[in-house]
């Protein structure tokens, strides 16, 4: 898909740009289950990749957070 990022891309940003790429799939995901909801989702796989994309975008952005120890 054009939308969707591959991993490397994904692990050339920085942790702003990830967070800005997150909160856009977060408000994909956010319109496409109001669409489902409603009955108007045409495409129903959209919503496991959004899920994935989502995924992809959390690991990189921990691995380039250091870990805090506690």
């Amino acid at each position: 898909m054009a939308s969707e990022t591959k991993i490397a891309d994904l692990r050339g940003m920085d942790a702003s740009k990830l967070k800005e790429e997150l909160l856009r799939l977060k408000k994909e995901q956010f319109n496409l289950r109001f669409q489902q909801a409603t009955g108007q989702l045409e495409k129903a796989s959209r919503m496991r990749d959004v899920r994935r994309q989502i995924a992809r975008v959390l690991t990189v952005l921990n691995q380039k957070t250091p870990a805090k120890t506690a």
